[in-house]
């Protein structure tokens, strides 16, 4: 690294990381698996609760008049819906006209979108709920719901479900839970927490390189004779442990140089996805193994000026995913690196001035060349009050839980069974363990 700003908050980095092999989290990992072939999965976070209604719609005559009575000033017309796609029924939806850039990739079978997503325990109805089934707690919060979203339980033991489907495959290597954004709960396991790689970074400690060469590198094996010398203590065993394998994480890094490409946007989204791509070709290129990275985009908490802020976030958005894709293919790797959408939670259906409130199911996209294209889960019934309704505005129970988008994931990684129960202890609940999309 170069700068004292940056050395610090790399080494702020370490600390938290050895302070992460202290914690005993209180889960069991799963027995390691072999593997022969490499997979990567790619999280990019909609922070803030992005407003699924709004991203696919049913265009029937019957669900559309009802989703137009109840969004009111928030309906898109026709003239803010793309061409219309159809589910394996024939059924005809159209897509906000933000994801204008991805709308081929449907159409090549390689795009899908998962309905009424979110954090249950187990299956929920509005008649259950209202005779005092218990929910998720604190569902309309934002921390709470993030967590609940990253750790994949609505009861959160410390774990994220990305970090523990690493561990289905034995201890992570440096490379391989990776956040491009900010530290993830989503990355972190039972025994590792994963490591923030800022895109255009490589990591090196500042005064490790200077002339004469042989001197630079004098004090670098003095440095890691020291990392060696923990005298017994437990804490310093862990702290030189995680500076360790910092050092060894820079070192591959600056091996492996970002290459030009004029691919993708200079957006935030399209800088960090621009990263993943660059982490993927050098992992892919060391062999065997497994990576999952964190993305993450803020903004999409509107409560007001939805119309056009939500078309600039879908719109950023679909560009950056899409010069993904076309990255990843031209590199040869198309079906070996899937790509999905999480947030928090949905927005209501109902309005609330020119944006909506805090919701809880929400509809997700998974892109990539291992993608059975289509519309998978089930699309609430367009009511105000009506049978998916939690309460009166809108607020839809999930119908797809977390574990069970999830577990799908975890079943194309390559995850056993047995290693897909350990990871998501709450999938036995429900009927569909794999909803068909990878």
């Amino acid at each position: 690294m170069n700068g004292s700003h940056d050395r610090r908050r790399f080494l702020t980095l370490s600390a938290k990381l050895a302070g992460l092999g202290l914690v005993a989290l209180g889960t069991r990992r799963a027995a390691a698996q072999a593997l022969d072939d490499y997979k990567a999965l790619v999280c990019v976070y909609l922070s803030g609760g992005n407003d699924g209604n709004n991203v696919i719609v049913p265009l029937d005559a019957e669900r559309y008049t009802a989703y137009q009575r109840a969004r009111g000033d928030l309906a898109l017309g026709a003239q803010a819906l793309l061409p219309p796609i159809g589910d394996a029924d024939g059924n005809p939806y159209g897509l906000h006209f933000g994801l204008e850039a991805l709308h081929p990739l449907y159409e090549a079978g390689e795009l899908a979108f998962v309905l009424n997503v979110g954090t249950l325990d187990r299956p929920l109805t509005r008649a259950e709920l209202r005779a005092g089934a218990a929910a998720p707690t604190n569902l309309f919060s934002h921390s709470d719901q993030t967590v609940q979203a990253q750790t994949g339980m609505a009861t959160p033991d410390g774990t994220g479900w990305g970090g523990r489907l690493l561990e289905c495959f034995g201890r992570p290597d440096s490379l391989a839970a990776v956040s491009v954004s900010r530290p993830a709960l989503f990355l972190r396991g039972s025994e590792s927490g994963g490591n923030v790689i800022p895109p255009g970074q490589d990591l090196r400690l500042a005064g490790m390189s200077f002339w004469p060469a042989h001197e630079a590198q004098s004090r670098r094996r003095a440095l890691d004779r020291l990392l060696g010398l923990d005298g017994g203590n437990p804490v310093r065993r862990a702290a030189n442990r995680a500076l360790a394998d910092g050092l060894a994480l820079g070192d591959t890094l600056a091996a492996h140089p970002a290459a030009p490409s004029g691919r993708f946007p200079g957006t935030d989204i399209g800088r960090q996805l621009r990263e993943v791509a660059r982490l993927v070709r050098v992992r892919a290129g060391m062999g065997p193994g497994r990576q999952v990275f964190f993305c993450s985009m803020d903004g999409f908490d509107l409560h007001s000026a939805q119309d056009w802020t939500h078309w600039h976030l879908l719109s950023t958005l679909a560009q950056a995913l899409r010069a993904f894709h076309d990255e990843i293919a031209e590199a040869g790797l198309g079906d070996r690196v899937v790509a999905f959408t999480q947030s928090e939670f949905g927005r209501t259906l109902q309005p609330s001035g020119s944006g909506s409130d805090h919701a809880w199911g929400s509809h997700h996209l998974v892109l990539g060349g291992a993608v059975r294209g289509g519309i998978y889960g089930e699309m609430p019934t367009l009511a105000l009050g009506g049978p998916d309704d939690a309460n009166d505005r809108g607020v839809f129970i999930p119908t797809t839980s977390t574990a069970q988008l999830g577990a799908t994931l975890g079943r194309w990684f390559g995850a056993s069974p047995a290693a897909l129960a350990w990871a998501f202890p709450t999938l036995e609940r429900f009927a569909a363990r794999d909803l068909g999309f990878v």
